[in-house]
């Protein structure tokens, strides 16, 4: 199957794969990985982006960034052409040192984001190189800490979800890593759509129009009026979705609402957040469940394209919505 092109824009977040070809080592030594780190730091000053995590491990490495006006392609292109020149004339090698071209996935920010940055921090955990991720040096887990020394991280927006106290916000970001050690490795963060989504079907709806047209909308719909509507439907008690107990009922109402107001009107994790009193982490965690639960069970997709359809009908054009 021939490789799809890719999407850029402004604010498009990547989850960025590469390898060493053939499985080969691709940083053999703490020298490899300081000079690496040297010529992201340059290419970073070069062609400003926002980097969000980093894992290097032995043979392959993980970033997140999100770019600006400089396409991701090049970025890559330079960063690991200067690189792969690097290691092969200090290892006196020849030839490819990575695996053909690097796999970059276009990420929804808006629900993905924290769940990335953890899995990508946790990567010397679930390969076994250490037991607690702080242990690690070469990812960027210790600049959420505090304890970096890189200054690559870009940390705010991040460290922002979990609370405006510096240090309260490093604590909470500390333990929402460690709530994810026993998970493992998570295939829904590589089975992609369309060879490079990731994402529910309305950020891809979104990207394709917005790739091909200026200018999208979404509805005027108050997120009070998507939360009756999906009571309505699921038999459920409107308390329960503004309770403060934990409630199994109540979180899939809120979660099925996060869904459809992302959809339809076009809310942010964090407007949904501060709506039902919740941190912007657990409706994120919600909004992918409800993602997995349509991908696997056609009923519960058309319950939710009716309810969708009903809180549209009657409501007006709210605003020109972009992509980034």
């Amino acid at each position: 199957m021939a490789r799809k092109p890719r999407i850029h824009f402004p604010g498009a977040l990547y989850h960025v794969i590469t390898r060493g070809n053939r499985r080969q080592g691709i940083f053999l030594d703490e020298k490899d990985l300081q000079r690496f780190m040297t010529y992201l730091s340059d290419c970073k000053k070069r062609f400003p982006f926002r980097l969000y995590a980093y894992a290097l491990l032995k043979n392959h490495l993980h970033l997140l960034v999100e770019v600006e006006e400089t396409p991701l392609s090049r970025i890559m292109q330079t960063l690991l052409f200067a690189y792969a020149s690097y290691f092969n004339r200090r290892h006196g090698e020849v030839g490819h040192l990575f695996q053909g071209r690097h796999k970059a996935i276009l990420c929804d920010k808006d629900v993905y984001l924290l769940e990335l940055v953890r899995y990508i921090h946790l990567n010397p955990v679930r390969a076994n190189i250490v037991k607690r991720p702080e242990d690690y040096g070469w990812t960027g887990h210790l600049s959420y800490l505090g304890r970096g020394t890189e200054h690559l991280i870009d940390e705010g927006f991040v460290l922002d979800q979990f609370g405006q106290n510096g240090t309260l916000s490093r604590q909470r970001y500390r333990q929402f890593v460690w709530e994810g050690i026993s998970s493992g490795h998570d295939e829904r963060y590589y089975q992609v759509k369309d060879q490079r989504y990731l994402g529910e079907e309305g950020f891809i709806d979104r990207v394709e129009r917005e790739s091909k047209e200026p200018e999208g909308w979404v509805y005027d719909i108050p997120l009070g009026a998507i939360s009756r509507e999906v009571c309505r439907t699921m038999g459920i008690e409107a308390d329960k979705l503004y309770t403060a107990t934990r409630d199994r009922e109540g979180a899939r109402g809120r979660a099925v609402v996060a869904y459809l107001a992302r959809r339809t009107a076009g809310c942010t994790v964090k407007e949904i957040a501060d709506h039902f009193k919740r941190s912007a982490v657990t409706i994120s965690e919600g909004i992918m469940k409800v993602e997995d639960l349509v991908r696997r069970d056609k009923t519960f997709e058309k319950v939710l394209k009716s309810m969708e359809e009903n809180v549209i009908k009657g409501r007006r054009r709210k605003y020109r919505i972009t992509v980034a």
